[in-house]
């Protein structure tokens, strides 16, 4: 048995090429089932978000790993080996646990990751298995360990989320709150979902292109507004972020003026997130008006980063020593069905030499031939007994693997069967878990 990742990611690929490789979640199940027909694979889970595609396996006898860049060089219309990477068993365990908990994201400690990677093990859970969903469950555990003991995923760590956390701090919460967002563009939709989890209960976007506004704005629940018109709405709005592609401010206090004295003593916060910027600085000026630029928010989010970069030794050691948990584990389950086989063939071995003794001692009273039989399960059981113990003893130190095998090789042994999960796994891999 094998666990094996084979993925591409942000780190290796450009934007188009993980496009080309993304899977839509009505693709994954199809794209699965063909993969372990193909590949003789047991056990699989596709993860695919903007920033990675990586399927995880677990292999019998055969390399299932031509098989995946196969099935992903046909999706991408090319070659694609040479854009990924490829992790087997503990480097695959560890990979995934460093995933989950937004270690090898591409801004260091997101949070969303955590709940991509346990969508796709949910949608994956048929395809699926005791080694797999073991992993998965214990990596969003690790997640919410290395979330709740370090302090990887705390502060802002994009300019989007610092843009939210400067807003925080002037409003001290921003349930109930109104924004509007100029702009449809990358950095704006992350806005509109950074606002969205701190509870704005209602949101607009203005855009240039209205179709454009109502995409963007029927994804998260907003109001598409068109760009000519939206100015009016300022009357009401508590937070202006700006992320336009204009080559020259849009915001200007003309636009800005007639908004603030219909407000009161109410305070505009405005979130200029463009390069470049988007608001005439003047408008920083007016009465009630918090504008912050580009540079404010990049302090922000440095100051946040080096915190998270100062915890990654802890994080790290964590994720080692968990990862190590779970291999144990892993060597425990192949253990036991080698075990189970080895006792099975010595007793049968035992069995069939003791029919042959016992033809020849028939003039034996039946007590004395029970005396026979006895003696020779207790040998059977004092000579397997030291390897037993060794071999779980290997088990659980992490080297039960490779004496597994020795002692497959040993005793002639079959390739034993799949293990199946024990009664608690079984149970446990129908519970959901919680971020």
């Amino acid at each position: 048995m094998a666990l094996t990742v084979v993925g591409i990611n942000h780190r290796g690929a450009p934007l188009d090429i993980r496009e080309r490789i993304a899977y839509r979640a009505t693709e994954v199940a199809d794209a699965l089932d063909a993969l372990l027909a193909e590949s003789g694979a047991r056990e699989a889970v596709l993860l695919s978000t903007c920033n990675r595609t990586e399927i995880y396996l677990v292999e019998s006898e055969t390399d299932a790993v031509p098989a995946v860049w196969s099935e992903l060089s046909t999706r991408l219309g090319t070659e694609a080996s040479g854009y990924g990477y490829v992790r087997r068993d503990r480097d695959a365990v560890m990979h995934l646990f460093r995933v989950a908990s937004g270690l090898d994201s591409m801004v260091l400690g997101e949070a969303q990751i955590h709940g991509q990677v346990r969508d796709a093990w949910e949608q994956c859970r048929a395809r699926s298995g005791p080694v797999l969903n073991r992993l998965f469950q214990t990596s969003l555990s690790v997640a919410g360990r290395v979330r709740n003991e370090t302090s990887v995923a705390r502060g802002a760590a994009s300019v989007s989320s610092a843009a939210v956390q400067i807003a925080k701090q002037i409003f001290g919460s921003l349930a109930g709150k109104r924004a509007m967002v100029l702009g449809a563009g990358e950095m704006a939709e992350l806005a509109l979902e950074c606002l969205g989890d701190q509870g704005v209960r209602t949101s607009i976007v203005a855009n240039r292109t209205f179709e454009r506004a109502k995409e963007v704005a029927g994804r998260y629940g907003a109001v598409a507004m068109h760009y000519d018109e939206c100015w009016t709405a300022l009357a009401d709005v508590d937070v202006l972020v700006c992320s336009t592609s204009a080559p020259h401010a849009v915001v200007l206090i003309d636009h800005v003026q007639p908004a603030l004295d219909s407000r009161g003593d109410r305070p505009l916060c405005i979130l200029d997130i463009a390069m470049p910027r988007d608001v005439d600085p003047a408008v920083g000026k007016l009465s009630n008006v918090f504008l912050y630029n580009l540079d404010d928010l990049q302090a922000v989010v440095s100051a946040n980063l080096e915190r998270r970069r100062a915890e990654l030794p802890t994080a790290e050691q964590l994720i080692a020593a968990e990862s190590g948990k779970y291999w144990d584990w892993v060597a425990g389950l192949v253990a036991v069905p080698v075990l189970t086989e080895m006792r099975a063939r010595m007793d049968d071995l035992r069995a069939r030499e003791l029919a042959d003794t016992m033809r020849r001692l028939q003039h034996l009273p039946p007590a004395e031939r029970a005396a026979v039989e006895e003696l020779s399960r207790t040998l059977m059981n004092k000579f397997l007994h030291e390897p037993t113990v060794r071999l779980r003893a290997a088990a659980a130190n992490g080297r039960g693997l490779g004496v597994v095998d020795t002692a497959r090789y040993l005793f002639g042994l079959e390739q034993a069967q799949p293990p199946q999960p024990p009664a608690d796994d079984a149970a446990a891999s129908k519970t959901r878990v919680a971020e």
